[in-house]
């Protein structure tokens, strides 16, 4: 019995499945396979990189190389980025639209790094906001939300929504709110507005598919926001009742939507924050045994319906 045909009795008894049953076959009859996932995260690494060695080479070298070269410099990049992207661009549309290039999306990417490198180092060096610097944060954020959309970009939606998360935070301190109730409720309302705005974008039909990356954004911020509440002392059970709460709604919208991961949010953030919550009042030896064995049946759990989805997608 050959290797494919073993693997075709496996995928008729049910051990894997008809995808599974595909990708290795491919490998065993030596196929052609798309390797274009590796490829991608080596260009996303690559435009990761040369970003942090321009912010190296900034802060390092300024006073050798001079404000105005380095201004100069910082701002030849990103006209350069700015050109290619709206040289290539497609149309706008208010649907998905497919990159022009196979680079397209990391040079615009890049050029929104530098574009934030460049604003770090004006205010660094010539303070022209003084108290008012998270401004420039702000803007940023605007920016970057608005090359996302006109470009159809996940990872600059990515970065404004992680650049206006620093907002909210920055934004937070300044008014002297820095103790962690404060902090989590700026993270609740955060999630709340980012997930508001995914989804009425979504009803008016602009850019819908970018939906999912702001859900995905406000269930995490929201998850650990309640997550790291439920030690409280005076609030602990509230923040409990909205972990639970939010729990439910997100195991129902991923089934709905065959989503796992909202699923695995619902699962494994409540996990965590009821797993705190009870091992305040156990002793060394029960907590090391209660996480064991509710640590493996947590795995076997999300395993478990992780192969659930995959077969019913």
């Amino acid at each position: 019995m050959t290797m494919v045909e073993r693997l075709g009795r496996w995928r008729d008894e049910g051990v894997i499945t008809p995808a599974q049953f595909e990708r290795l076959g491919a490998i065993v009859r030596k196929d052609r396979f798309s390797v274009s996932l590796e490829l991608n995260a080596l260009l996303y690494l690559g435009v990761l990189s040369i970003a942090a060695g321009l912010l190296w080479t900034v802060r390092t070298h300024f006073a050798d190389l001079g404000d105005s070269a380095v201004v100069l410099a910082l701002s030849a990049i990103v006209a350069v980025c700015v050109w290619y992207c709206f040289s290539r661009a497609r149309p706008y549309s208010s649907g998905e639209v497919e990159s022009p290039t196979a680079i397209f999306d990391y040079v615009l990417y890049l050029g929104c790094l530098v574009f934030a490198i460049e604003l770090a180092f004006v205010e660094m060096r010539f303070a022209l906001l003084k108290d008012a610097w998270d401004s420039y944060v702000l803007v940023s954020a605007a920016v970057f939300f608005a090359a996302a959309y006109r470009f159809d970009n996940r990872f600059v939606l990515s970065l404004a929504l992680s650049t206006l998360a620093a907002w909210f935070g920055i934004r937070l301190s300044r008014f002297g709110f820095g103790s962690a109730d404060s902090l989590r409720a700026s993270a609740l309302v955060y999630g709340a507005l980012v997930a508001g705005t995914g989804i009425a974008l979504q009803r008016l039909t602009i850019k819908p598919h970018f939906v999912e990356t702001h859900l995905h954004v406000a269930a995490t911020a929201a998850f650990v926001a309640l997550t790291s509440g439920v030690t409280s002392a005076n609030t602990g059970f509230f923040y409990l009742f909205g972990l639970l709460t939010l729990a439910v709604i997100s195991i129902a919208y991923g089934i709905r939507r065959r989503e796992f991961a909202f699923v695995a949010y619902g699962a494994v953030y409540p996990y965590v924050g009821i797993s705190l919550k009870l091992v305040q009042s156990l002793s060394v030896t029960t907590t090391m045994a209660y996480g064991v064995v509710s640590g493996t049946a947590m795995v076997i759990v999300v395993v478990y319906v992780a192969r659930r989805f995959g077969r019913d997608a």
